[in-house]
């Protein structure tokens, strides 16, 4: 059976949704006279028809962003990563859609991997919570997924020894590993989290892996107040689909947290409703959760834009913009549980546009009731 929670339990908990403390300091590098500069990657199937509403919506609440868009896509076109890495480096942040990746040709590198270890965006972050009236398996789900975005499976190692035998190259770094582990239990300090489990197979993977738990534990000292356990991946996916309120901040190498990430945002309602946040030292890309480029999607006005909302709110957020990302959280929030504004995804028969259109009178609302300062 799925659950739905009644009205009354959605009204007043637009927090819930509301993008976490970010930790750690950034200087926006691309702020003039109050305004800041994005880049805009809108990518490949319904990425462009989503970064359109993103515009409409910033326009309309007045949100101090400019954006410089910057066309990237699966179509391999001379010039465009590299003009798109520059937009990203002399802006510092990005919002983009999903490149998709050809799986039939093995030459054929993944765009979202190369921005994502050229501008060493190494920790993935995505909040996966259960949204009142949106029907799903299991209630009270409030999990934060952390994952290492540069290295282990991903490295992109291949080659075919002899005809039929292939090598796939690991490779893990104590460098990367603790920066990571940083981030995760730093991220449960600042946002009051009371648990950090790391996702592993040290048990078969024994140096990789191994390396990977021991690091993650050796770091949990740190944090006494926080308290750490250790689980194997395929335990973990099967805990996570049968009681997953036991899981608060999950950290994860590569492969696993791109897994256990999708299998989590499917137990709250699939695809169109997780953001996720893509975080360096120096630059940040916002973008959905689970990466879908839903191209068959793409010119029907039906794809679900929360996530790419959401996206957008997590983005003012880390630029400082707070009262226009609790605003437009909070409206996206009415809309989707007392207004029940659902796409079919989610089991309802609203378009993309009346989502956002009803997210924009929510606004307008809202913002007559707490003018900014």
């Amino acid at each position: 059976m799925f659950s739905k929670l009644p009205i009354q339990a959605a009204r007043g908990a637009a927090s819930a949704i509301r993008t976490h403390q970010i930790p750690g300091h950034r200087l926006p590098l691309a702020k003039y006279g109050g305004r800041h500069t994005v880049c805009a990657l809108p990518g490949d199937g319904i990425g462009p028809e989503m970064i359109a509403h993103i515009k409409n919506i910033f326009s309309f609440c007045h949100a101090p962003i400019n954006f410089e868009e910057v066309q990237v896509s699966s179509s391999l076109l001379d010039g465009d990563m590299d003009a798109a890495l520059l937009a990203i480096q002399r802006n510092g942040v990005a919002i983009k859609g999903n490149i998709e990746t050809k799986h039939d040709d093995p030459q054929f590198n993944s765009r979202n991997v190369e921005l994502r270890t050229k501008l060493d965006l190494y920790a993935n972050i995505l909040h996966c919570v259960t949204i009142p009236s949106v029907p799903s398996r299991h209630n009270g789900i409030d999990i934060v997924l952390i994952r290492e975005n540069t290295e282990g499976e991903y490295s992109g190692l291949e080659h075919e020894t002899v005809p039929g035998i292939v090598e796939s190259i690991k490779i893990v770094t104590r460098e990367k590993i603790e920066r990571i582990s940083r981030m995760a239990f730093e991220y449960a300090k600042a946002n009051g989290r009371k648990k950090v489990t790391a996702v592993h197979k040290a048990n078969i993977q024994k140096l990789g892996d191994g390396l990977f738990l021991k690091v993650v534990r050796d770091m949990s000292e740190d944090y006494k107040d926080i308290k750490f356990e250790a689980m194997i991946v395929d335990n973990a996916s099967m805990q996570l689909v049968s009681k997953p309120q036991q899981f608060d901040v999950m950290v994860m190498p590569n492969l696993y947290g791109n897994i256990i990430s999708n299998i989590a945002c499917g137990l709250v309602g699939g695809p169109g409703l997780v953001s996720g946040m893509n975080l360096g030292d120096k630059y940040a890309v916002f973008e959905t959760g689970t990466r879908n480029t839903g191209t068959s999607l793409a010119g029907k006005d039906i794809a679900n834009p929360t996530a790419f909302i959401r996206a957008s709110v997590d983005m003012l957020r880390y630029l400082g913009c707070h009262y226009h990302a609790n605003i437009i959280s909070d409206a996206l929030w009415k809309a989707l549980t007392e207004q029940r504004i659902h796409t079919r995804d989610i089991g309802g028969d609203n378009s993309a546009s009346d989502v956002v259109n009803a997210t924009l009178q929510n606004i307008e609302k809202l913002m007559e009731e707490n003018p900014k300062n």
